[in-house]
């Protein structure tokens, strides 16, 4: 709800003047090198951008800081379970990600705004992530992220109150190949 709000109250507009500046809402031919999102970034650790962001409002400082606390506790739970499975000791993931500084964590927080023509521009491209452990939000209503599994596009169905677990390029070195990193997109929709 928050972020929705924050997008509507403080970039909409911005996009809407990128996408009339890029010659976006005219477009007739596919566009391959852009994609029809809305992004900022926040980043955890090892120090915080939360107060740098700007427009963002207490509320929705306070509750980003709650949920990444959330989110950095189930990360570490997930990576004891690929421990696990692997049969390395409890903890030897979190270990490799800490590095000198402690672990670098973040949210991408990202709206995919209506987009008039989408079978002419994507979402967001294809691509693996770089880092570990990637615990992806929906919305619960519009559907756009894909999958590549044996050389076929999979769609995602959004499910409410969900989370996507992708792994990524990071933990493919880590693990040796054993786990892969997961390459995806997201397909840009009329209804956003």
């Amino acid at each position: 709800r928050l972020t929705k709000e924050h997008y509507r109250k403080c970039m909409e507009e911005r996009f809407k003047e990128l996408v009339a500046t890029k010659g976006l809402d005219t477009v007739q031919t596919e566009v391959k090198d852009m994609d029809w999102e809305s992004t900022f970034h926040l980043r955890h650790l090892p120090e915080s951008n939360i107060y740098q962001i700007p427009d963002l409002t207490d509320e929705y400082r306070a509750v980003m800081k709650e949920f990444a606390l959330r989110l950095e506790k189930l990360a570490e739970e997930l990576l004891d379970l690929l421990c696990e499975n692997l049969g390395l000791e409890k903890g030897y993931l979190k270990k490799a990600f800490y590095g000198s500084r402690g672990p670098t964590f973040g949210t991408k927080v990202a709206n995919y705004p209506p987009c008039p023509k989408p079978e002419l521009v994507k979402g967001l491209r294809a691509h693996t992530d770089a880092g570990g452990i990637i615990l992806l939000f929906q919305d619960d209503k519009v559907s756009g992220l894909q999958l590549l599994k044996d050389g076929q596009w999979i769609d995602v169905p959004p499910m409410r109150h969900s989370i996507v677990v992708n792994l990524g390029d990071q933990l493919e070195v880590i693990t040796n190949g054993k786990y892969k990193s997961v390459e995806h997109r997201v397909i840009a929709q009329t209804d956003g």
